[in-house]
């Protein structure tokens, strides 16, 4: 069992950009000389390299170089395992990270940057020992995601014990995995979760889900490697092809509307309270919202525009038993819900997690109703913080 480290109010770790301003950076444009230009510090120290390391590593991941980013990272959190994101003062929040992409964690830095908050990210990796000193913090937040299981119930018994007020149990954060939420909410009124079951790659297809179904490698998230297979034949071949020792499959569920269209909500769920992130329509089943074409339809942007603005009196209402139901099957104090309404009016649900993003990066002047949606959201997860500063001791 890991000890828990001092808390020193004079260390200061080595200071890193951080994924949110490299990453609005290169959404408004700019060019990877720029933004490698904008990561360029002194290299006097080992700790100056390793900050420059895992700032390199986050650009080289934002240019879908995802081996340059690992090999970056690995030397970054092999010299230092702790950083501070520069520019933020008051609240001082500390990250238990776990040692990956930007999938990995929740990416926090996305809203303290846009709130009073000191963060500082403290990345445990597998078989090194914590550091023996770490900043002095008003609250923890565990961050790490659920594709490393292992390393999820190692830091359980760090937050049931850290001295100062901790969010996000990381053995509540293993609930989210698909075939558990699957599972335990199969029966609640209202809520459909389609039947998922993971399998190896080899093995055979279950019986008790029947085509047309879904397959996608264990551990992916934002529909990467996920496919589409119309009967057994298919799924037989698509599996042939797939690389993972273990995948999902899960049973397909058509959710078009009336129109044809597919609608996809994200939902954050902070300290219990459920809001919209983004609602994306799009013609494919499989909705993201930067391929969902939301920037060239402005008929589209009206839609999404209206579900934010109705969402507290109309979806939250309308779902509000079974979003109670997930929230209270994850437990958790923050995390995210994807999910759809269907014809008959049930809530169907896709996956929840801990990596999405909430974050300030759209064009105010092709969505002007997403800033005001976005600071409501950001200053409830600032108030969730204050809250759990004020219960420390």
């Amino acid at each position: 069992m890991d000890p828990i480290p001092v808390f020193d109010p004079a260390l200061t770790p080595p200071l890193i950009r951080g994924p949110a301003a490299l990453a609005q950076r290169a959404f408004a444009g700019m060019a990877a000389a720029e933004l490698q230009a904008c990561i360029a510090r002194r290299t006097a120290t080992l700790e100056d390299t390793a900050a420059f390391a895992l700032d390199a590593a986050t650009l080289w991941q934002l240019r879908f170089a995802a081996d340059a980013a690992a090999a970056l990272r690995a030397q970054a959190l092999g010299a230092a395992p702790l950083y501070r994101v520069a520019g933020g003062a008051g609240l001082r929040l500390l990250a238990v990270m776990a040692p990956g992409d930007l999938m990995a964690n929740t990416p926090l830095d996305f809203i303290t940057a846009h709130l009073p908050v000191r963060l500082d990210l403290l990345f445990v990796r597998p078989g090194d020992a914590l550091p023996a000193r770490l900043p002095e913090h008003d609250v923890a937040f565990f961050a790490a995601a659920d594709a490393d299981a292992a390393l999820l119930h190692r830091l359980a018994p760090l937050h049931a014990r850290w001295p100062r007020p901790a969010l996000n149990d990381p053995l509540r954060v293993l609930r989210l995995r698909r075939e558990m939420l699957a599972l335990a909410l199969r029966r609640v009124p209202g809520l459909l979760c389609p039947p998922i079951r993971r399998m190896a790659r080899q093995a055979a297809l279950p019986a008790e889900i029947a085509p047309p179904l879904l397959l996608r490698p264990a551990g992916s998230h934002a529909g990467e490697g996920l496919v589409f297979a119309g009967d057994a034949g298919e799924a037989a071949s698509l599996l042939a092809a797939m690389t993972a020792d273990e995948v999902y499959v899960s049973a397909f569920i058509d959710y078009r509307g009336s129109d044809g269209l597919y609608r996809k909500y994200r939902i954050a769920v902070i300290d219990g309270a459920p809001f919209l992130v983004h609602m994306a329509v799009s013609e494919h089943w499989m909705v993201h919202y930067l391929n969902a074409g939301m920037a060239s339809s402005a008929a589209k942007r009206d839609e999404e525009a209206a579900a934010m603005a109705g969402f507290d009196t109309g979806f939250a209402r309308r779902h509000a038993d079974a979003l109670a139901a997930i929230t209270e099957w994850a437990g958790l104090d923050y995390f995210q819900i994807d999910c759809a309404e269907l014809a008959d009016g049930r809530l169907l649900l896709f996956e929840a997690d801990v990596a999405g993003i909430v974050h300030m990066m759209d064009p105010a002047d092709l969505y002007p109703y997403k800033p005001p949606q976005m600071r409501r959201i950001i200053a409830a997860f600032g108030a969730m913080l204050e809250r759990a500063a004020a219960g420390r001791d």
